[in-house]
């Protein structure tokens, strides 16, 4: 089995890039076959989260999905992960809460983390919280996309992740944005209204804005800070 452990010396296999689905079908059946209830999806209900929905329940209707409800999300996705639990009955989706409250977080480090060290901020309130949830897993799937930004360009189907010591499953690498959105209107899937009104990268809503640039999708997100990842993909 391919794990983070023994990643040097088992080989990786070959998934179809031109098939229907651009490999996506094809990984998350060799996913869930090799792990099992090993493997989670760490989902933002993001776009993409819904299109990875969509065809993870086509493999594993009880799939268990992890959402990092860091109590700084629009209410609009909220709404949404609501709207998926009715048409996804089976999955597992787990709302992952950080070890401390917003009240807690601004007593120990200041009112507006989010706004004077945000790091800090993702770190608490994501990265702990996702190490947590995903600590029996031997791999996790993630929606990034090659197109997405730069920092992303590079992504693999599999991928070698040192922050959480797991294997990374990424089957969107080769959609694009229009792959995406053909998906969902052909599928009649519900998504985050937010995507209609100039949001097509949303996150916590403190630090999320609309996109400044339709050849950076993530430009509105932690804009004028000069951060563009929350660190869950920075390895």
């Amino acid at each position: 089995m391919l794990t983070f452990e023994s990643w040097e010396k088992n080989s990786q296999p070959a998934f179809p890039a031109d098939s229907e689905t651009k490999g996506a079908l094809e990984v998350l059946k060799w996913a869930y076959q090799t792990y099992g209830e090993r493997l989670v999806y760490a989902c933002s209900f993001g776009i993409e989260g819904i299109v990875l929905i969509e065809l993870i329940s086509r493999i594993k209707p009880d799939a268990q999905i992890v959402f990092l409800d860091t109590d700084y999300h629009f209410k609009e996705t909220l709404e949404t992960i609501e709207k998926v639990k009715k048409r996804y009955p089976f999955l597992r989706t787990q709302l992952q809460k950080p070890e401390i409250t917003v009240e807690e977080q601004t007593r120990l480090y200041g009112e507006d983390l989010f706004k004077t060290n945000p790091n800090k901020c993702c770190e608490l309130r994501k990265i702990i919280p996702l190490q947590k949830a995903i600590a029996p897993s031997i791999a996790w799937i993630s929606g990034l996309r090659r197109e997405q930004s730069d920092t992303r360009k590079n992504t693999e189907y599999l991928n070698l992740d040192n922050r959480f010591q797991k294997v990374k499953v990424c089957p969107l690498i080769h959609w694009t944005w229009k792959d995406v959105w053909r998906f969902v209107s052909k599928h009649d899937l519900d998504y985050n209204v937010l995507h209609d009104q100039g949001y097509p990268s949303i996150g916590c809503a403190p630090c999320t804005n609309r996109a400044f640039s339709e050849e950076d999708l993530r430009s509105g997100r932690w804009s004028g800070s000069g951060k563009t990842e929350c660190g869950l993909h920075t390895s």
